[in-house]
């Protein structure tokens, strides 16, 4: 019995191994490495002490995904791989809707040919679009804003049609709002290519001197200091939200989605001070124009996740920046640093 982890050379796959790995399980991953690296799952087994079994490959390979599942008694699959950078998406979106609709669908026929009937799906918190109230719940309408968006929210109603056609499917969707931190050793964390897309990484190479400021995108939202509120979440917390929908799907057949964030949202100036603080120096930014799509506010309503899966998010805004920041001191490079 193991699992199957696409995408798990990945930020959030990473992580989830690590904690699939403590829990005794058997663990297959495969990752094609166009935004990973290899050097992670010697750092998983400097953590846990245990490996996993890699395959360098594309989900979307029906051939080579086959001779995994004819290899391996595959009992369950979490679903990270997909080109993930809304900016990107909207200027190539063919190869957003080809790379993520494609593997996934080749995976979901993989699946019901050998017969594997659970699957934790990792969506986005972009299905709700502009949210027209906060807290989103997982009842609040659905409106992807970009190709990256619309990627995931033609996923999650393949799955729900899925689950229709085949009552016996174990299906849990994790739509995650903001992950940011890195594992308390400091030996994996986010290691994006070239500039960060998302705030905390930004920041950070900012703090470290690699980069001159931050830019602040609009400082007029109906917010409390008028910057984005967004809910961060600590990406420890959510790979244990993984496990804990893995564990509700062996006992619950259908198709479930749960929000995995705080609860709570935090600015972006507030983001900034917390990592000023953390990392005890300066760090400098430019109020600049709103960025088009940008949202006020979002953030997550928890009680039903919490109250289905016995899951909450522990770590508090300032937790997740003190992890965050020993990553990046450790691994100015990410994973191409040299010790």
């Amino acid at each position: 019995m193991a699992i199957l982890v696409t995408g798990g050379a990945g930020y959030i796959g990473s992580h989830t191994i690590v904690q699939l790995l403590e829990e005794g399980q058997q663990v297959i991953v495969i990752d094609d490495l166009s935004n990973s690296h290899l050097e992670v799952f010697n750092r998983i087994k400097a953590i846990t002490a245990k490996e996993v079994v890699f395959i360098e490959g594309d989900v979307s390979d029906k051939h080579l995904l086959a001779g995994i599942f004819k290899k391996f008694d595959i009992t369950s699959v979490i679903h990270f791989a997909g080109f993930k950078a809304v900016g990107e998406s909207v200027a190539n979106p063919l190869m957003y809707y080809q790379n993520n609709i494609n593997c996934s669908l080749t995976l979901f026929a993989c699946m019901q040919e050998f017969n594997c009937k659970e699957i934790v799906f990792s969506s986005s918190a972009t299905v709700y679009g502009d949210p027209e109230t906060v807290p989103i719940t997982e009842q609040s309408a659905l409106s992807a804003t970009n190709p990256y968006g619309q990627t995931k929210l033609m996923i999650e109603y393949i799955l729900k049609d899925i689950a229709i056609a085949d009552p016996a499917m174990r299906i849990a969707i994790l739509r995650y709002f903001n992950p940011v931190g890195a594992h308390p050793s400091g030996l994996i964390g986010e290691d994006p290519n070239g500039i960060p897309n998302n705030l905390v990484p930004f920041v950070a190479k900012v703090a470290i001197g690699e980069l001159p400021k931050v830019y602040v995108f609009g400082d007029d939202y109906d917010t409390p200091d008028g910057t984005g509120v967004r809910d961060y979440i600590h990406v420890v917390d959510l790979a244990t939200g993984h496990l804990a929908a893995l564990k509700k799907i062996k006992d619950h057949v259908g198709c479930a989605v749960y929000n995995l964030g705080t609860g709570q949202g935090n600015s972006v100036l507030e983001v900034i001070k917390t990592f000023a603080d953390v990392a005890g120096r300066d760090i400098p930014f430019q109020i600049s124009a709103r960025r088009a799509g940008d949202i006020a506010t979002c953030y997550a309503s928890v009680e039903s996740t919490t109250a289905a899966l016995n899951w909450s998010a522990k770590a508090d805004l300032k937790q997740m920046i003190k992890d965050h920041w020993h990553w990046q001191q450790k691994n100015p490079k990410g994973y191409k640093s040299v010790h």
